[in-house]
């Protein structure tokens, strides 16, 4: 994916959704043809020249320092996700010398992964794929080694299976999140060819996936509460934590959990109960 269309798309949604008054910007006067900041009014708030930011945010500007990036971002009212994300986009770009290697899962993750007998859990890696789960995750979430090694990414089982929105009673809640943190990958790997044929596959295929891709929402939620529709077990409100491999920022193990007592924690022993062993591929 180009970087600096990225950048361009990235500013120009970022500074649509910000009003005047809400800044304290309303000096250029005149009537509005677009909603949100001019970018003389984006430029005035981040102490940049007008001629710069016009640059900046049509991908133009080069060698863009981080203290620009911060201006902007305070300008912009970026939160965390979003200027990390910012700061990702603005870095020069580098020549790929050689293509990424596959992502392996280690045996001690494997391990790890496999003595969570009582939670699904899964491990996610670039571009959503997933790479490594538990009996437990396979009898929530989607039957993984059935699946072709290519279909195993929860970007296409969000949008491109129809089961998925059995599966989810907030559908468009967990396709917000799962495109938000496409974008983050996106962000960090905006020369992976691969996230760009995806990318293009699922904008072809959904035009959910279109819509949403199109807000360029940024956002690497770490926990919070999915609800699931089980086909034999009802609805399940599950707690999430999303915990990144510290030796490998772009690997995720994905927990789900419920509090002790609770409807859902009855739920998940039942789960355990229909979930029958099966080997995890090496």
């Amino acid at each position: 994916m180009d970087r600096a269309q990225q950048l361009s798309e990235f500013l120009k949604t970022r500074r649509a959704r910000l009003r005047p008054d809400d800044t304290g910007v309303g000096g250029f006067g005149g009537r509005r043809r677009v909603p949100g900041l001019r970018r003389e009014e984006l430029a005035l708030l981040a102490g940049v020249s007008v001629d710069y930011y016009t640059r900046l945010e049509q991908g133009r500007a080069r060698n863009v320092s981080p203290d620009i990036v911060d201006a902007v971002s305070r300008a912009l009212r970026l939160d965390a996700d979003e200027r990390a994300h910012f700061h990702n986009l603005a870095r020069p770009s580098r020549p790929r010398r050689r293509p990424a290697r596959p992502q392996q899962v280690g045996p001690e993750m494997r391990q790890a992964l496999q003595a969570l007998d009582s939670v699904p859990a899964y491990l996610v890696g670039r571009r959503l794929d997933i790479l490594a789960w538990n009996d437990l995750a396979r009898a929530l979430i989607a039957d993984f080694p059935a699946l072709p090694p290519a279909e195993r990414n929860m970007a296409r089982l969000v949008f491109l299976d129809e089961s998925a929105k059995d599966l989810y009673p907030d559908w468009e809640g967990k396709a917000r999140d799962t495109v938000s943190t496409l974008r983050v990958d996106a962000g960090r790997h905006p020369d992976d060819p691969q996230l760009a044929a995806l990318v293009g596959e699922l904008t072809l295929a959904s035009e959910d996936f279109g819509r949403l891709w199109a807000d360029h929402t940024v956002r690497g939620r770490t926990r919070g509460r999915k609800r699931f529709s089980h086909p034999r077990l009802g609805e399940l409100a599950l707690d999430y934590v999303a915990m990144r491999a510290p030796d490998d920022p772009d690997l995720t193990m994905m927990i789900y959990s419920a509090p002790p007592g609770s409807d859902a924690a009855d739920g998940l022993r039942l789960l355990a109960g229909l979930a029958a062993p099966y080997p995890v591929p090496a």
